[in-house]
This record gives structure tokens, sequence and C-alpha cells, in this order.
């Protein structure tokens, strides 16, 4: 600005220099004035400059002190940050050891659970075998007991043919059992199993007869009521209507004891079913 003045006064000075005598006196008071407007204008000018620097001064100042206090606030937060992620790490890591020491826990309650549930079934099965052997031992004990008590076998098979011959069944058939209960491994026994299968005949419980004379013939297969048992099945057979059941049971009875005398009545039986028991001529 001061330039500027300068130059202008200069400018004057020229002007004032080269104008002529005669319009001097009028030209410089234009120009005066002129400069004055100049003068005044470039006061104007400086004063609106100088404030719009103030302003433009303290808004910079402002904006500065306000980045600063940005500035600060952003170093605070990140400084907050890092120490909660630090404390976060730390916290974190704890859970971590935390969580592994649970894990560690559960593993070894669940190795001392599992050598309980060892231990209890072992207890169990030894229970359980000490019950079997303790029941076991009962048993014999009181067949023992009951075999002491039972009348010598001679004697007791002896009365359950007797009660047999003289039509008191059920007198018999509980001696008969008896006899099989305590005494199962002697030489009668296949006959009071027989005996029991007639029992059921004669009282027309076929189906059952049938089973029990199975019985001598699976149990006693070397007794000697063994081809009086096919013959009695295989009548038991014919007494249910089971002419093909009975049919092979006499054949098997003829195949397997042909000299005995229940041969002879098997062929009987048989030819009442229709089935012809002469041998196959030889061809000539």
């Amino acid at each position: 600005m001061k330039k500027l003045r300068i130059a202008i006064l200069f400018w004057g000075a020229g002007l004032l220099a080269t104008t002529p005598a005669w319009g001097v006196s009028k030209e410089i008071l234009q120009l005066q004035t002129q400069m004055q407007l100049m003068q005044d204008q470039m006061t104007s000018m400086q004063r609106s400059f100088d404030e719009r620097m103030g302003v433009m001064r303290n808004l910079v100042e402002q904006s500065t002190d306000t980045m600063n206090k940005i500035a600060g606030s952003i170093d605070k937060l990140q400084t907050s940050i890092q120490k909660q992620n630090t404390d976060g790490a730390s916290r974190v890591d704890q859970f971590s050891g935390q969580i592994q020491s649970l894990n560690d826990s559960i593993d070894e309650l669940k190795a001392r659970l599992g050598k309980v549930s060892k231990q209890l079934d072992d207890l169990q099965a030894s229970q359980q075998t000490v019950a079997a052997q303790t029941a076991t031992a009962a048993q014999v004990a009181v067949a023992a007991q009951q075999q002491q008590q039972a009348p010598p076998p001679d004697v007791l098979y002896n009365n359950g043919l007797r009660d047999y011959t003289s039509g008191k069944t059920d007198l018999a058939t509980q001696e008969f059992s008896d006899y099989l209960k305590f005494y199962p491994n002697t030489d009668l026994a296949g006959n009071a199993s027989f005996y029991l299968a007639e029992i059921e005949f004669k009282a027309g419980s076929y189906a059952q007869a049938a089973k029990d004379y199975d019985k001598v013939l699976e149990n006693f297969p070397s007794g000697n009521k063994v081809a009086a048992a096919h013959l009695k099945k295989g009548y038991s057979f014919a007494e249910l209507g089971q002419k093909d059941a009975a049919i092979a049971e006499l054949q098997t009875l003829i195949q397997r004891f042909p000299r005995a005398p229940e041969a002879a009545q098997a062929k009987e039986k048989l030819q009442q079913l229709g089935v012809s028991t002469a041998p196959a001529r030889k061809p000539r």
C-alpha cells in the first residue's frame, strides 16, 4: 500500500510538470480532489483489509486451537483404545487360561467317572456272580434235601407203576414226575417218561402225548421204550388226523426195529391208514 501511494504521488507530480500554466490551478484542484478520494479509498481498503486479516487471524487461531484440541482428543482416544486392546488381550489370555483349566478339570472328572463306572460294573458283575453261585448252591442244597426226603428210586417207581395200572393216574403222574426229578439218570427214567406220555394218551390229550413220546425218543434214545414211543407217537398223530406224520413215524419204527413186536403193530396201523406194507417184488 505504501508503494502504491508513492507511485500515485509521482504520477501526480508528473502531471503537474507537463500541465500548461493557464490550466494549472483548475487541474491541480481536480487532481488533488482525485488524490484525496484515492487516499480515502486506500485508507478504507487498508482498514477493511486489516479488519479482514484480523478476522482471518482469529479464525486461524481458533481453527488451530480446535485442531490442537481435536488432535489431543484423538491422542487420548488412541491411547484409550490401545489400553483397552491391551487390557482386552490380557483378559482374553486370562479367559483362555481359565477355559483351558476348566477343560482339564472336565477331562480329569471324565477319567474319574470312567474309573468309578468301571468299578461299579465290576462290582455289579461280582454281585451277579455271587448271586448266581448262591442261587445254584441253594438249588443244589434244596435238591439234595428233597432227594434225601424222597423215597428210594425202586420204591418210587414201583408205586407209580402200581397206581398207573390201578387207574390212579393223578397219583401216578406225580410219582413218575418225582422219579424223573430225583432220579433222571437211572435205567428206569425212560420208562417213567413213557408212562407219563401214556397217561396223556389215555386221557385223550393226543397233542401233549405226542410231545411226551418225543421226549422219550430224545432224552432216552437207548432206553427199552424207544420202539413203543415211536408206535404210540404214530398213533397220536393218527388220532389228531395228521395222516402223513403218522405214516412217517410208523415207517421209521419199522425201519429201526423191524423185528420188534411194535413193528407188527405199526404195519397193521399202516394198513388201516391205507398204506401197503408188502415188500416190493424183485424184477426177474
